[in-house]
């Protein structure tokens, strides 16, 4: 009986274009990031010993250093798993540009709640501080901040001191007289107003940021789940090759 070849050991799943595409795209960015670690590193040289140490926690040069570190260790596993068609590495890789995704758009919705560029308190007006169970102006709160609200609602003072109690009471208050103490306009228009007036720069930004990220996470699933179909069918044809009717 002649053997029949169905799956040949010519076949592959792993598609060539996927994998150079991946190591490509990886190779690019690993060289940017080989790029900012010579940057700071050269720019940390240049500095005079005594200002680098007085400012090391803060100098941008070591912050370009260890982002690009990062970026260096990470893409450098998507270049050598695509290249070898390593699961492991391309797991990592794709782990930790999900990580860097997830943690850029967390540190952007914070950066909008917390920040105070706003110049506003709490959702719809001050008083929304009510709600929270160290705030409200119930009697049964114990807490000394009763009625009170957060520091970041004040206005800026321009005295040296700073009155971090500013807050204190302002919810007893109506919105003339806690207007000269408090910001009494809530953060939720605000925000609506500046995103409106930024949505072109903040689109922008977020495709810049988001795109490469999501590019690299698809590549790099899509190569895994070829992979494994390899791999499957290499276990495949190692358990009939020894049957003579294959």
């Amino acid at each position: 009986m002649a053997r029949t070849r169905t799956q040949g050991e010519d076949f592959t799943f792993v598609n060539p274009v996927v994998k150079y595409l991946l190591f490509l795209f990886n190779m690019l960015f690993w060289s940017i990031a080989m790029v900012m670690i010579g940057i700071g590193l050269y720019a940390r040289v240049m500095k005079h010993a005594e200002a680098a140490m007085a400012c090391l926690a803060v100098d941008p040069a070591i912050l370009l250093i260890v982002v690009g570190a990062l970026m260096f260790l990470i893409t450098f596993c998507g270049c050598i798993g695509s290249l070898r068609e390593n699961i492991c590495l391309l797991q990592t890789f794709s782990i930790c540009l999900t990580l860097i995704f997830l943690l850029q758009l967390v540190a952007g919705v914070l950066g909008f709640v917390f920040s105070d560029k706003f110049s506003c308190c709490g959702g719809i007006s001050y008083k929304d501080w009510s709600h929270n169970m160290y705030f409200n102006c119930t009697v049964e709160n114990p807490s000394r901040e009763r009625c009170s609200v957060p520091y970041s609602c004040c206005l800026r003072s321009k005295e040296k001191v700073i009155n971090t109690m500013c807050g204190h009471g302002m919810q007893d208050l109506d919105y003339l007289a806690a207007k000269d103490y408090i910001y009494t306009n809530g953060c939720i228009d605000k925000l609506v107003n500046w995103i409106h007036s930024n949505l072109f720069l903040l689109g922008g930004v977020a495709l810049g940021f988001a795109i490469p990220q999501l590019v690299g996470i698809l590549l790099s699933q899509i190569l895994i789940n070829q992979i494994k179909d390899q791999i499957e069918l290499q276990k495949y044809n190692s358990q009939h090759r020894a049957d003579p009717w294959y």
